[in-house]
């Protein structure tokens, strides 16, 4: 995917758009991806004689996603601040990216083929491989849906631009101290991205948004259930910059 530095001032970290990927709009047909995929795989945007013939063949009503009353269940996005972008780290981007394709080219297909199998076995109704690979289908195409609309309007911002600076900026690993003496150490992740369990916070969270542009040093103040609370910021830490080979 093209990448091309963001020239808007008000970007702190390092930015870079990927604005070749398009959500498609309505109700989701599998083939109605293929573009998205091919751009998603091709940065040029070169769609092969495959994915032109994908797209142009129709897809037969049993395997396309129909209405069951709950088609955008999981697809409100996170809240964003408004005016700000879907921050995400180059690592976080191609773990989405990796799974769309996954889904579309390997886990559905296989589904596909399972609810073809068992629908050819008579009645549906009482067919438990059947409903399953149509329920299972429908949870497909919303996760596709979800990553394709998530990566579109997705922000790309590489940490180690910033390796060696004591401030606080997105993808930073900050090491705080509370009041209480209690030592924490986060990382600032995107939305899209960021594991509790593995120390991650989004950039979005209080905790972030009090820590982000401080500096070693500094100490901020932080709004919590119990009260207004200090932290100290103890180190800053950026990903070394990967060296091409």
């Amino acid at each position: 995917m093209r990448a091309s530095p963001c020239e808007t001032p008000r970007c702190e970290p390092p930015i870079f758009h990927f604005c070749e990927i398009r959500p498609c709009v309505g109700a989701w047909h599998i083939h109605k991806a293929v573009p998205v995929v091919n751009k998603l795989r091709n940065p040029a945007g070169a769609v092969g004689d495959g994915a032109d013939s994908a797209q142009s063949q129709p897809m037969s009503k049993a395997f396309t996603k129909e209405s069951d009353g709950d088609e955008d269940d999981d697809l409100s996005l996170p809240p964003l601040p408004a005016g700000t972008r879907n921050y995400m780290t180059p690592q976080g981007y191609l773990r989405l990216r990796t799974e769309l394709i996954n889904l579309i080219d390997t886990e559905r297909p296989k589904v596909v083929e399972i609810v073809h199998w068992a629908a050819s076995n008579g009645d549906r109704s009482e067919n438990g491989d059947y409903i399953y690979g149509k329920k299972r289908l429908r949870e497909i195409d919303r996760r596709i849906r979800f990553l394709t609309k998530r990566l579109d309007i997705a922000e790309v911002a590489d940490p180690s631009q910033h390796h060696g600076s004591d401030q606080v900026f997105f993808g930073a690993t900050v090491t705080y101290e509370t009041q209480a003496g209690v030592s924490r150490t986060i990382t600032i992740k995107g939305i899209d991205e960021a594991d509790a369990l593995q120390g991650e916070v989004s950039w979005v969270s209080p905790v972030a948004r009090a820590l982000l542009k401080s500096r070693e040093g500094d100490e901020v103040q932080l709004m919590t259930p119990g009260g207004l609370e200090r932290l100290e910021v103890i180190t800053v830490r950026y990903p070394a910059p990967q060296t091409a080979h």
